[in-house]
């Protein structure tokens, strides 16, 4: 939860910044030849201090209403808004330091419009999720604090505008990032990779449970810390708060090493704080562990993971749930050999994902329901979001394979959570279960004309093209031209930062 004496020192640290010489985008990298912002460094400037005093001003309020309800589920609302303020105040920050000093732990990728159009973006997103997070409780309060939400969304939609889109994606040149050192990358790719700590439930390593872990870790890491979790069903929720950079945390695969929670909607959490486990520091590996939220559909709403980590990457994890499974808040992540399973919106967020030769599994839904497997959150046109879904095979889960075809859930690729949703499939394998029409209206004709859908080379049973929807917004893309912006390499500039991970993934169509 943010306090004003926290705010009062991102407050100073802007302060501090601004007396800085400003830097444009020419001077990050070579590559880049445009200047990153529209308008001058000082107006840019200024007017992120304005918006973190205008966030100012809505903690205050939230914080003097924090204690005044008993309500459980509006408590969890507010405290959701409290640490998305605090985040949004930190993505802010780290747009001006990276605007103003080339060498800045900030400046992630080294492609600076990336990096500030995903920051703000995600900032943008921050809002939405506290207003949402207030559905279902006193509307008095939602309106208190609507107003000073609607203004800092104007605000930061005002800072987006004022950044160039990526003109150019780069190849990558050898180099890592540089809040990531060049030895760790050596240290990952190499065999019998050193561990920091261990996790035991027998007591044979150095924590019996997560969350005693990730406390040892040191803030703000710019060294990679290997946390190995050994087999077991560790019954624990877990956050990883954005302090925890670098974080790389290794189990013994899939159903060996399971983290699991039933957190849900029905029971009073908020979507955003039902997560089993949330990981909000940058740079972020997970590999061989299964997330899951055991709460069952009749729970509605009920998170196995969420992420709000930049720059993260899940390999050969799985992902169990039914509703909301794999919760891809925001910023740019990268999933690769995993499993993902689920019912109605089981792969949602606004994130700028890309699902690289995974498993996405539909299960049975509660009768009368429709299956979803996306549900994109992009509700500005200006943010770079959206999913790719690329070399993954989509199919049934066995638990809807075994109900008869006449009461089997109705099955769809994805619906239009926002009004911008973008969700691109391709080189991926679907199963029958995918019916003819493809993809669900959220609500009758609503921002059919504003998604951006798209289908590329597809094959098997559920891939025709001949029956899909006609709406506006969804595109067959018939050349390799059209689907290029989605792959690794341009969507969420993989060559700049996966090599440093270790982690494999194909740049580009692949062989």
């Amino acid at each position: 939860m943010a306090s004003d004496p926290l705010w009062m020192g991102k407050f100073l640290l802007v302060l501090v910044l601004l007396s800085f010489p400003f830097i444009h985008c020419e001077n990050i990298t070579n590559t880049i030849q445009s200047e990153c912002l529209k308008v001058s460094n000082s107006e840019f400037a200024g007017s992120i201090v304005n918006t973190i005093d205008v966030m100012q001003q809505v903690v205050s309020i939230l914080s003097s209403i924090a204690k005044g309800f008993g309500d459980f589920r509006l408590s969890n609302a507010i405290d959701d808004c409290l640490d998305l303020m605090d985040s949004s105040a930190d993505e802010l920050s780290w747009t001006l330091s990276a605007t103003q000093n080339q060498n800045s732990k900030h400046n992630s990728t080294g492609n600076l419009s990336s990096d500030l159009r995903t920051w703000l973006s995600a900032t943008l997103f921050n809002q939405d999720t506290c207003s949402d997070g207030f559905d279902g409780t006193n509307g008095i309060v939602k309106d208190l604090v609507s107003g000073s939400l609607n203004q800092i969304t104007s605000l930061v939609l005002e800072l987006l505008g004022q950044v160039h889109p990526v003109s150019d994606q780069h190849e990558s040149n050898g180099q890592t990032p540089a809040w990531f050192r060049s030895e760790d990358r050596k240290l990952l790719q190499a065999n019998g990779m050193p561990v920091d700590v261990v996790v035991a439930q027998d007591g044979t390593g150095n924590f019996t449970n997560i969350t005693s872990a990730i406390l040892s870790v040191p803030d703000y890491s710019l060294k990679r810390y290997v946390i190995y979790v050994k087999r077991g069903v560790y019954k624990e929720y877990v956050e990883i708060k954005k302090k925890k950079w670098n974080i790389m945390m290794i189990g013994d695969g899939m159903d060996a090493t399971v983290i699991s929670g039933n957190h849900n909607y029905v029971d009073g959490w908020t979507t955003f704080r039902s997560a089993t486990f949330a990981v909000s520091g940058r740079g972020f590996i997970a590999r061989d562990i299964t997330f899951e939220n055991t709460a069952g559909p009749e729970k509605h709403m009920a998170v196995a993971l969420r992420s709000d980590s930049d720059l993260s990457v899940f390999y050969r994890c799985e992902f169990r749930g039914y509703q909301d499974t794999l919760y891809t808040h925001s910023m740019r992540q990268f999933y690769r050999d995993c499993k993902i399973s689920g019912t109605v919106d089981f792969i949602f967020g606004d994130g700028t994902v890309v699902f690289q030769n995974c498993q996405i599994l539909a299960r049975q839904a509660l009768p009368n329901q429709k299956n979803s497997i996306t549900a994109h959150g992009r509700k500005y046109i200006d943010e770079p979001t959206g999913y790719s879904i690329q070399f993954c095979n989509i199919s049934a889960h066995p638990d809807l394979l075994a109900t008869p075809v006449n009461s089997s859930t109705p099955t769809y690729l994805g619906r239009p959570w926002k009004q911008f949703s973008r969700t691109i499939i391709m080189q991926s394998f679907m199963s029958n279960i995918i019916k003819p029409e493809g993809w669900l209206e959220w609500n009758g004709s609503m921002f059919l004309d504003s998604l951006f859908y798209g289908e590329y080379m597809n094959y098997g049973p559920g891939a025709g093209l001949g029956s899909r929807v006609t709406w506006p917004g969804y595109q067959k893309f018939n050349e390799s031209g059209q689907a290029k912006n989605y792959t690794v390499s341009e969507f969420i500039e993989g060559n700049l930062w996966l090599p440093s991970t270790g982690v494999k993934y194909t740049a580009g169509f692949g062989v």
